[in-house]
């Protein structure tokens, strides 16, 4: 609810400086308006990418080498655990004083943020889908999916902090709705993340 809330002001704030950008047309717009850095700073905050998926592992103590000795193991000792959990992640940036700025040139806002990162990981453990094959001589044992969920965590979340493909797409999210909000002044925006060179958003 508290998001929702902080959307509707920033939605609000981008209609209102439409009406200004409309209202002054040509003439030069309130320098506190365009380096209003508190505003810049919550909507890229805001602006989370969150995605969803499932998180697969398998765990098995038999090589599947179509020996003989495998084939024993198959009969009376394997131990072959599957598990399939739904996740959700969000990507984004974490501001603080030292990695933002707002700078005015000409006709161009020039934003500095650092780069987009896995902010957080959930496994949805009420929704896990489990599957086991076992030899005669094995027993279930909780102990193994306690420690076959936690290797799955550990991976599957060290995973998404390096994938590229989400991380892009959290920035191209980000651009646009800033661009949005500098839109109906008139300015270009040239967005950087980290020590990446930065992309200008060029005006319609």
């Amino acid at each position: 609810m508290k998001k929702i809330i902080q959307w509707i002001v920033v939605i609000l704030l981008i209609v209102f400086i439409f009406w200004l950008g409309q209202w002054f047309g040509s003439k030069k717009v309130n320098q506190s308006i365009l380096s209003n850095s508190l505003i810049v700073r919550e909507i890229a905050e805001l602006a989370s990418l969150e995605v969803q998926g499932n998180a697969s592992i398998k765990r098995s103590n038999v090589d599947n080498s179509g020996g003989w000795w495998d084939n024993l193991s198959k009969v009376l000792a394997e131990n072959t655990v599957w598990v399939t959990v739904p996740y959700t992640a969000k990507y984004g940036v974490n501001i603080d004083d030292k990695n933002f700025t707002v700078t005015l040139k000409e006709k161009r806002v020039v934003i500095q943020l650092p780069a987009p990162a896995l902010l957080s990981y959930e496994l949805r453990l009420n929704q896990m889908e489990t599957a086991n094959k076992k030899g005669w001589l094995m027993f279930s044992d909780d102990e193994t999916y306690t420690d076959v969920q936690k290797k799955l965590y550990e991976t599957s979340r060290e995973q998404l902090k390096q994938n590229n493909i989400y991380i892009e797409q959290s920035k191209e999210k980000i651009r646009q709705i800033i661009g949005n909000y500098y839109k109906p002044l008139g300015y270009e925006v040239e967005v950087k993340f980290g020590n990446e060179p930065g992309k200008v958003l060029k005006l319609d």
